[in-house]
């Protein structure tokens, strides 16, 4: 199967020079691009100086993760796109598991390896982990991150399992599902476009995985810290985008109200952990959502297999009240 490892790029040149040399040694079976996002740094110069058999794409503006890859992929012919953050070192043999998975499988249509902490090697990595799923009320979690609890790496999940969304930091995804789902949302702009994504999947009854016999190293918050309010901006605006197009049409109403409430109530921790700019980032995004609520609410209308209930978990009483803070305890 024609693979092509995409890394998209702004601004990115220190983390290139980091982290390419690990993706070139251990990346035989791929074509690798950079797609950048209109960098006004040297990243293309430097490019073309050391790794010149490297196929470069230059988008015109920075239209963030969603639409910078959208128009990047435009221009990549391969059966098998890899997205893979700029931040990223690989392993050996990492690509091989995750292809043969999806060549064996048909109704797989995107999968990601086991990520785990650039920083700290023996722990998993927060975006990603052991794989993504949510719980009742749209919040995302990972095997092996449950909110701000990361397991330590002792090879509990070196499995291959379905889970519910792959991460963005190493996507692997069948290019003809990627473009029949009509690819990443861009009014997401960045964050949470894979959810949507693999939701979007689900509810064409296709299938993500997890392949737990490769593994990357991703450092995280290269782009956006999680001290950066866009960041709380964009995360919970995002997550109800995705509950608003996605979610059973029974319950989609209520779901939304309760996260709203609950949202609500995050918005009041960070208040009173004096950061006041979170919790003016939470009402930004709820303002966005408001605005955005038609737009948004149409491309639902599409989706003729929308009715489909998912998750049963209630995360935030299991982690919160009877301490479960381990995926394998939920």
């Amino acid at each position: 199967m024609k693979t092509a490892v995409v890394i998209l790029n702004w601004n990115g040149k220190q983390l290139l020079e980091r982290f390419l040399p690990s993706v070139i040694a251990y990346s035989s079976e791929a074509l690798i691009y950079v797609a950048d996002n209109a960098s006004t740094d040297d990243s293309i110069s430097f490019l073309k100086t050391f790794y010149p058999e490297i196929k470069i794409i230059q988008n015109k503006e920075n239209g963030g993760f969603a639409k910078g890859y959208n128009d990047a992929l435009k221009q990549v012919n391969a059966e098998i796109f890899v997205l893979l953050n700029s931040d990223v070192e690989v392993t050996q043999n990492w690509l091989t598991p995750v292809l043969n998975h999806l060549k064996k499988h048909s109704e797989v249509v995107a999968a990601q390896p086991k990520i785990l902490d650039y920083k700290n090697k023996n722990h998993f990595e927060y975006a990603g982990a052991a794989g993504g799923f949510i719980d009742k009320f749209g919040y995302p979690f990972c095997r092996g991150r449950i909110f701000n609890t990361i397991e330590e790496d002792k090879g509990q999940y070196n499995d291959i399992v379905p889970i519910f969304w792959a991460s963005g930091a190493c996507f692997f995804v069948k290019s003809a599902a990627f473009w029949e789902a009509g690819g990443f949302d861009e009014d997401y702009f960045a964050h949470q476009e894979e959810i949507d994504l693999c939701w979007r999947f689900h509810n064409k009854n296709q299938k993500v995985s997890y392949v737990g016999t490769s593994s990357v190293y991703h450092l995280g918050g290269a782009t956006l810290k999680n001290s950066n309010p866009k960041k709380t901006f964009l995360n919970f605006r995002n997550s109800l985008f995705s509950i608003l197009k996605n979610a059973p049409r029974k319950q989609l109403f209520y779901l939304i109200f309760v996260r709203m409430l609950l949202d609500g109530f995050a918005a009041a921790q960070f208040l009173l952990s004096l950061q006041p700019l979170h919790f003016l980032a939470i009402g930004k995004a709820h303002f966005s959502f408001y605005v955005h609520f038609k737009k948004i609410y149409c491309k639902r209308m599409n989706n003729k297999q929308i009715d489909k209930y998912y998750n049963l978990y209630l995360l935030l009483y299991l982690y919160f009240f009877k301490d479960k803070k381990h995926f394998n305890s939920l």
